[in-house]
C-alpha cells in the first residue's frame, strides 16, 4: 500500500538506498483552464512509496492547508525532511490562465526518482491539482502528464466568497481573475466523501448578485485536465 507522507516519513527514517545517477530535467506547468488560477506550485522529487497525497485516505493537515488556502510550507517541510528536491514557487506567484512556467530539476544522484506537483485553484474551496508521485523518466526525451483536479475532501464546496483561506475556515479566498459574483446561498454541503478524491468541478450559476453561488458557470466551470505537466529529460 502506497503511504502518506503525513504517516509514513514521520514514523521512520526512509532506508538508505544505493546512490543512483543522477538525472537532470526541464519541467514546464501549463494552466489549461479558462478563469482558474493556481496558488504558488510545489514540486518534489522524492524516494518511492511516499507520496504528498493518497486518493481515497484523508489528506494529512499539510495538504489540507495546501488544499484550501495555498499555504505549502507544511508540504515543503515535510519533502524537506525527506531529503527530496524541490522547486517551491517555480512561478513566482500565482499562474494564470493560459500561463506556462518553466523551472529546472535534478535527482541529485538520490533515490528521489518520483516527482509529485501540487497547487490549490482558484477560486475553489479545497480543490488542488495534483501529479502524484510519477516516476522520473531517465532516457532522455520529452514527456507529458494531463494533470486532475482533486477534492481534499476537508471543505464543504460551497462556492462563496468569502475570504476564508485558513484550514477549517468556509468558503473561498479569492477570485484573482475578478470575475466572481456576489450574495451566494451556498452550492453544496459537506463532502460525501471526505477522503482525498477526483474533484466534480465547480457549478456555479448565471446570477451575479444571488444564487447558489459567487461563480460564475459561464467562465468558471472547468473539467479535468486541468493542468499539463510536461518533463524533458537531457
Amino acid at each position: 500500500m502506497k503511504r502518506s507522507l503525513s504517516a509514513a516519513m514521520l514514523a521512520a527514517s526512509i532506508v538508505a538506498a544505493p546512490a543512483a545517477n543522477a538525472v537532470d530535467f526541464d519541467v514546464r506547468i501549463t494552466n489549461l483552464s479558462n478563469a482558474i488560477y493556481y496558488t504558488p506550485f510545489l514540486a518534489a522529487a522524492h524516494p518511492a512509496g511516499t507520496n504528498l497525497f493518497v486518493t481515497g485516505e484523508p489528506a494529512s493537515a499539510s495538504l489540507q492547508a495546501m488544499a484550501e488556502g495555498g499555504d505549502i510550507s507544511g508540504l515543503v517541510a515535510d519533502v524537506t525532511a525527506l531529503g527530496a528536491t524541490i522547486a517551491e514557487n517555480p512561478a513566482g506567484g500565482l499562474l494564470g490562465p493560459a500561463e506556462s512556467v518553466e523551472f529546472t530539476m535534478n535527482t541529485d544522484g538520490t533515490s528521489n526518482d518520483r516527482l509529485s506537483i501540487v497547487s490549490m485553484l482558484l477560486p475553489t474551496n479545497d480543490a488542488f491539482a495534483g501529479l502524484n508521485a510519477v516516476e522520473i523518466p531517465t532516457e532522455p526525451g520529452t514527456y507529458v502528464f494531463n494533470v486532475p483536479a482533486y477534492d481534499a475532501g476537508t471543505e464543504a464546496n460551497d462556492e462563496l466568497l468569502t475570504g476564508g483561506g485558513a484550514s477549517g475556515a468556509p468558503g473561498m479566498p479569492a477570485d484573482p481573475g475578478g470575475l466572481a459574483g456576489t450574495g451566494g446561498t451556498g452550492a453544496a454541503g459537506p463532502d460525501a466523501n471526505t477522503t482525498v478524491h477526483i474533484h466534480r468541478g465547480s457549478l456555479g450559476d448565471t446570477d451575479e448578485a444571488g444564487g447558489i453561488s459567487d461563480l460564475d458557470s459561464r467562465v468558471h466551470r472547468w473539467l479535468n485536465p486541468v493542468i499539463r505537466v510536461t518533463l524533458t529529460v537531457r
